[in-house]
Order: structure tokens, then C-alpha cells, then sequence
């Protein structure tokens, strides 16, 4: 394999952020295209009501995902700071320990679904009408569960490691073999949404398997270390688990913040828009990870940049790498925002027909929507930033305050204030008054900002 040649310490910012982020884009794209594609082939092939039920499961999966980047953040900052400070046997046992953690986490998510489907469903929202296609999506889906967590905290680190284009084939192979398989199973064998799953299971596990090899055979100085059985080596394990947890809880809240989105989402277009709202609604949350890929894609480039950096006490490129990356996140989302408002109808077609109730809802209330992809790049590179300077605090406070404290009211009261056109706007109101806030504090903090090595 060959190896990308990056130096994170000397290497000029623009041709390294460029080597990271290009590669890092292109496996999102391809794992978000693989969303949309997904949505596609249920829509057309299974109908509105397919459509909604998998949007009702989403937020397990979501969770998964969530549980691997925050261990893959986590472990790829500290790493990181270890590795600026040439300590290569820490870095590989925090590597082993984040890997260790997400698996068990893993087979309790997998545990929960097999044992009491029914009343995972019931805190999903689904209704007595989605009940039976939204079993035949959730049961197949566990099969992923442990290897997509493996997936998202391996691209993290071997990205640390210095291949970010290996990583990106972890996310791109997988993809490509998801939507022919989703295609073959829900078209030619009939499968429906159980299809749907059982294609997205056998590509996570393909990724996963892909990230584990790059460590067993490819890797540079990330390898797998052998953890001692002691009572110590296991104290010592919890703490950094814990420390781990604590830096990319953030990004793990960024993923339940996307879980409440949906299920507030659904719990409200139901109640004023009955089957066919929650069909249109999931449209927006099948488009959502395509302005959530561009904005991460930024975040994840400059993690590793500002982390070693960090660690070697260079605040001049830490700052320099930041404003690089919301430079880039800006003009992502304007991409992206105007995308979706010059073609909302023809990006609805490709899910639903013109016949179906949820069609005319969804191309009124997408471009609404879109409005939310300027604020919410800039959101996750500054949630990103706080991460990767081990600020946990600020990037956590943030994250409630976009996904959570004020998305809930804003789905709550905007309907009631101004229609359903609320129901759209709930979200974009949500990031730009987040987006207020953080500026206002950065504009006070960051001269007195100056990130010092954890002692």
C-alpha cells in the first residue's frame, strides 16, 4: 500500500488540509449518497410508508455510529498529542482501549434490539401501522451494529496514522457494494425494507473488516498493543476510556442530537401531518447526512492537524488550521443549501412519485429546510475545533444547544407560531441561534484562548 507522506507538524496548512480533507469528503459523500440511494430504492420500491418506517429505526443506527466517532475522536486526539510527543507505545494502547470499549457497547445495543424490539419501536414513535416494517428493517440491521462502531473510530485513527485515502476506501468500497446489493434485494429478490437492512449489514461489516485489516497488516505506528490483565492496567484502561468518552462525547451527542431531531420530527409531523408528513419529513433526514458529511468531512480533516499541533505547543498553527477550516466549511454549505433549494423537486422525485401525498409536502417544505447547511458547517468545525484542543466542555454545551435545548422548543413552537411551515424551519432556527452564540463567545475568548499541554 502506498502510504500518504504527511507531516503534521511542518508541512505547509493548505496542501496538508487539501491531502486530509479531499479524500476525508469523497468516503463521506460516498457514505451519504449511499443514504439518499438507500431512501431511493425504498421509496420507489416499497412506498411511502416503507420510507417512514426506516426513518422511525434510523435513530439506532445513528447511535452506533455516534458510540464509534466518539471513541474514534476521543482516541485520535489523544493519540495524536502522544504521537507529537514521540510517545508511540501510549498512543497504541489508547488505540486498543477506545477499540475495546465501542465493542462492548456494541453487543449491549445488539442485545437490546433482539431482546425487546417492541419497545424500542414504542420509544421510536412508530405507529400500529409502521409496526411490521419497521421489525422487518430493525431485526436484519443488528448484524451492523458492532462493525459499523469499528468502521468510525478506525477511519479516525487511521487517518492520525497518516492515510486518510485508505480511509476514505473504507467508507467508499462499502458504499458501492450497499446500493447495488440494496437494489438486488428490494427490485429483482422482493425483499422490501428487510432487504434494505440486510444490505446495509453485510457492507458494515465489510468496512469494519477493512478498518481492522488496515491495523493488522498496513498500519505505520498505530498497531493493536496487548492490555495487561492487572488491576492497575484495568484502573488505568477505565480512566482513559473515560477521558476518551469525555473529549468526543460531542460528537456522540452530535449523532443523538440527529436521533432527537428525527424522533421529535416524527413525533411531530405525525401529529400534524399524519403517515404522509413523517414519508416527507424523512426525505429532509435522508438528505441530512449529505450536509452533515461536507461539515464533518471539514471537522475530521483539521482534527488531526490541530491536535499534533496542539501537543507540540503550536498555537500558531492550530489557529491558522481553524480558520482554514471554517473558510471551507462556509463555502460547503452554501454548496449544499443552494443545491437543495434550486432543486427540491427533482431531488423529491427520486424518492416518491407525484402521486403520493407526501410529494407535494416534501417539495414545499425542502428548500425551508436547506436553510439550515451554512449554519450547521460552521457549528460542527467550531464543535470540532473544542474536541481537538481538548475542551470537552464547550464542544458538549454546544452540541446540546443545537441538537437539543433549542431544537425540541423550536419543533414544539414554530408550528404553533406559524404553521406548518415551522415544522421545516425548526432545525435551521435551531443552528443559526447556535451559530450566534458561539461567535459572540469566540469573539470575547478567543484572544484570551491559548492551548496549553494537558499536564
Amino acid at each position: 500500500m502506498e502510504r500518504d507522506k504527511l507531516d503534521f507538524g511542518r508541512m505547509r496548512l493548505w496542501p496538508l488540509f487539501r491531502a486530509m480533507f479531499v479524500p476525508t469528503l469523497i468516503g463521506m459523500i460516498c457514505t451519504s449518497l449511499l443514504t439518499v440511494v438507500d431512501g431511493m430504492f425504498v421509496g420507489q420500491g416499497v412506498g411511502e410508508y416503507g420510507i417512514a418506517a426506516v426513518n422511525i429505526v434510523a435513530p439506532l443506527y445513528m447511535v452506533a455510529t455516534g458510540i464509534g466517532l466518539m471513541f474514534g475522536i476521543g482516541a485520535s486526539v489523544i493519540a495524536g498529542i502522544r504521537l507529537s510527543q514521540d510517545n508511540v507505545k501510549a498512543a497504541r494502547i489508547i488505540m486498543t482501549q477506545g477499540f475495546l470499549a465501542s465493542s462492548l457497547l456494541a453487543l449491549a445495543i445488539v442485545v437490546a434490539m433482539v431482546v425487546a424490539p417492541d419497545a424500542m419501536l414504542g420509544m421510536l414513535g412508530c405507529s400500529d401501522r409502521l409496526h411490521s416494517l419497521a421489525i422487518d428493517y430493525m431485526l436484519p440491521l443488528t448484524g451492523a451494529i458492532f462493525f459499523v462502531m469499528i468502521q468510525c473510530i478506525g477511519m479516525m485513527l487511521i487517518r492520525l496514522d497518516g492515510s486518510p485515502k485508505y480511509a476514505m476506501w473504507c467508507q467508499a468500497v462499502p458504499a458501492v457494494i450497499n446500493i447495488v446489493l440494496d437494489y438486488v434485494m428490494i427490485f429483482p429478490m422482493g425483499m422490501g425494507v428487510r432487504g434494505a437492512a440486510v444490505a446495509t449489514s453485510i457492507s458494515c461489516i465489510i468496512g469494519g473488516l477493512m478498518a481492522l485489516g488496515y491495523f493488522v497488516w498496513f498500519a505505520d505506528k498505530l498497531r493493536f498493543y496487548r492490555l495487561r490483565l492487572t488491576v492497575r492496567s484495568l484502573r488505568l484502561s477505565l480512566r482513559n476510556v473515560g477521558y476518551m468518552a469525555r473529549i468526543g462525547f460531542a460528537t456522540f451527542l452530535s449523532e443523538i442530537a440527529m436521533s432527537v431531531m428525527m424522533i421529535t420530527g416524527n413525533y411531530v409531523f405525525m401529529e400534524r401531518l399524519r403517515e404522509p408528513g413523517v414519508a416527507a419529513y424523512s426525505i429532509a433526514c435522508y438528505l441530512f447526512p449529505v450536509v452533515f458529511s461536507m461539515a464533518n468531512a471539514v471537522a475530521q480533516s483539521a482534527q488531526p492537524i490541530i491536535s499534533y499541533n496542539y501537543g507540540a505547543d503550536n498555537s500558531g498553527r492550530v489557529f491558522s488550521t481553524l480558520r482554514l477550516a471554517l473558510r471551507t466549511a462556509i463555502v460547503c454549505g452554501i454548496i449544499v443549501a443552494v443545491g437543495l433549494w434550486l432543486g427540491a423537486r427533482g431531488v423529491v422525485s427520486l424518492f416518491l412519485s407525484p402521486d403520493d401525498a407526501a410529494y407535494s409536502i416534501a417539495v414545499g417544505g425542502l428548500p425551508l429546510f436547506a436553510t439550515c447547511a451554512i449554519f450547521f458547517a460552521v457549528n460542527i468545525t467550531f464543535i470540532g475545533f473544542y474536541q481537538s484542543i481538548e475542551r470537552p466542555f464547550k464542544a458538549i454545551c454546544y452540541t446540546l444547544l443545537r441538537g437539543i435545548i433549542l431544537l425540541v422548543p423550536a419543533f414544539i413552537l414554530l408550528p404553533l407560531l406559524i404553521g406548518d411551515a415551522g415544522l421545516w424551519l425548526a432545525i435551521p432556527s435551531a443552528e443559526a441561534l447556535t451559530t450566534i452564540i458561539i461567535l459572540m463567545v469566540a469573539r470575547h475568548s478567543f484572544h484570551r484562548l491559548e492551548p496549553a499541554r494537558k499536564s
